[in-house]
C-alpha cells in the first residue's frame, strides 16, 4: 500500500545525497570531457600512431558496459597504484584507495570514449574557410582557436554535452555495486529501513528529473548568450 506520509522522511534522507552525487558527476564530466577533448584533437590532427591509438581505445571503451568497468577498476586500479607507487619508490597501500575514487576513474575513462565523440563532431562542423579568413587577417593558430574555433565548438557540442552530464548522472547508480552512495544508492538505503520501497523511488526520480531540468535550462541559456555573443 503506497503510503503518502513516508515522502517526506524519505525526501530528506535522499537529499542528503545529492551534493555527493553531484559533485561526482561534475568531476567525471570535466575529466572525461578533457580526455576526449584531447583524443578528438588528435583525431582531427590525424597525428600518426596516436590516432590509431585513440580510435582503438574508443572501440573498447564503447563495448564495455560501464558496471563492468566499474569492477575491472575496482579489482584492478588498487593494485595497479600500488605497483606505479613502487616503481617510484612510493610506499603506498593502493589497496586504501577510496572506493568513490575507483568510481570517478572508472566512469571517466567510460565517458571519455563518447566525449570525444562529440568533440569531433563539433571539430567536424567548423568551416575551415573561416580559418583561411582567420589566417588572412593575420591570426595566429592560438588566435584562430581562441576568438573562432572555440567558441563556435562550444556553441555545437553543448546540447550533447548536457546529454552526457545527465548520463553519468544515470551512471552513477551503478556505484552502489562497490558501496559508493548516490542518490539511488540513498533511496534503497532509505527503503531498506522502512520497507517503502516504491515511495523511496519516486522520491528519487523526482531529484532525477529537477536536476535534469535544471542542466537542460542551464545549457539552454548558456548556448543562447554564446550564440549572441559570436
Amino acid at each position: 500500500m503506497f503510503d503518502i506520509d513516508v515522502l517526506i522522511p524519505d525526501f530528506w534522507s535522499i537529499l542528503d545525497a545529492v551534493p555527493n552525487t553531484l559533485l561526482m558527476a561534475l568531476t567525471i564530466f570535466i575529466f572525461s570531457t578533457l580526455i576526449g577533448g584531447l583524443f578528438a584533437f588528435i583525431e582531427h590532427k590525424k597525428i600518426p600512431v596516436l590516432r590509431q591509438l585513440v580510435v582503438a581505445y574508443k572501440v573498447t571503451f564503447k563495448g564495455i558496459p560501464m558496471v563492468v568497468m566499474i569492477f575491472l577498476a575496482y579489482y584492478g586500479l588498487p593494485t595497479a597504484v600500488h605497483f606505479t607507487a613502487s616503481l617510484f619508490g612510493i610506499d603506498y597501500n593502493g589497496h586504501s584507495l577510496p572506493n568513490w575514487v575507483i568510481i570517478i576513474v572508472a566512469l571517466s575513462a567510460c565517458v571519455a570514449a563518447f566525449q570525444a565523440e562529440v568533440i569531433k563532431g563539433a571539430l567536424n562542423s567548423f568551416d575551415s574557410g573561416q580559418a583561411d579568413a582567420a589566417h588572412s587577417l593575420g591570426y595566429t593558430g592560438s588566435q584562430l582557436f581562441r576568438r573562432v574555433l572555440f567558441p563556435q565548438m562550444i556553441i555545437a557540442a553543448i546540447p550533447d554535452l548536457a546529454n552526457s552530464f545527465m548520463v553519468i548522472m544515470k551512471a552513477l547508480s551503478l556505484a552502489f555495486a562497490i558501496e559508493v552512495v548516490d542518490i539511488f544508492a540513498q533511496a534503497q538505503l532509505a527503503a531498506a529501513l522502512n520497507y517503502y520501497y516504491l515511495e523511496a523511488f519516486l522520491v528519487a526520480v523526482v531529484f532525477y528529473m529537477v536536476i535534469a531540468y535544471v542542466v537542460t535550462k542551464i545549457a539552454d541559456k548558456l548556448e543562447a548568450a554564446l550564440r549572441v555573443r559570436t
